[in-house]
């Protein structure tokens, strides 16, 4: 019975870690879902609650990486386990500047919520969103449950979001020489698109972590 005790008690210790970023990940996806329903239904409280959220996901990695870096000292894990726990403390800095990006956009969508936008354009940047909240889940999952295929699918996500993003600044721009007066409104529709190609980029390096992690060889570009 001694001899087990200490193999369970890493066990539990590794699984409190996962459990930890499995929280904060589903922190970070709740804010962004509820970031991007202000860009067609602004709400005050809700823009303040992302602002709010953000903060804790800021406080939320800390206390991670915290917790990462006392498991190496007292664990001194090896190979999987050490790989696993170093990446978790990176992904914890992805999932807390995507907290802030998300609290970016729930201060820009006040900007445009009286103004009147094409609504092809509105579409597409729903839609972009949308499906960045996808690739968010993805590349989180991915990590979580180490699961490659999905980890690699990632990069040509990204690619779609990208095409998304210049058709976005061709539709802003030509939108703005055909209506001069709120300029400076519209404008804020490239920031927005611009925030969530961020958020984007870094679920593809969460994927690409992932990649690192399961085949110590670093993921082709």
């Amino acid at each position: 019975m001694d001899k087990e005790y200490p193999r369970i008690s890493f066990k539990n210790r590794i699984n409190n870690v996962k459990d930890e970023a499995e929280k904060m990940g589903q922190m970070v996806m709740e804010t962004h879902r509820s970031a991007i329903t202000l860009l067609n239904d602004y709400d005050e409280k809700i823009a303040d609650e992302v602002v709010e959220k953000s903060k804790k996901i800021d406080q939320a990695a800390f206390d991670l990486e915290r917790r990462c870096i006392k498991f190496i000292a007292v664990e001194q894990p090896v190979a999987g386990d050490l790989m696993f726990i170093e990446s978790t403390i990176r992904v914890s800095s992805h999932m807390k500047r995507i907290g802030y990006l998300a609290a970016n956009i729930a201060d820009l969508s006040v900007l445009i919520k009286d103004v009147s936008v094409p609504d092809k354009l509105m579409e597409d940047l729903q839609y972009m969103a949308d499906y960045v909240q996808m690739m968010l889940s993805k590349g989180f999952y991915a990590f979580l449950n180490q699961n490659l295929d999905t980890a690699k699918e990632l990069r040509n996500d990204d690619d779609k979001v990208d095409d998304l993003f210049d058709s976005i600044l061709e539709q802003v721009t030509d939108n703005m020489f055909e209506d001069k007066e709120n300029i400076n409104q519209t404008i804020n529709l490239i920031f927005i698109a611009r925030f969530l190609e961020r958020i984007a980029d870094r679920a593809v390096d969460i994927g690409r972590r992932t990649i690192f992690m399961m085949t110590f060889k670093k993921p082709k570009n």
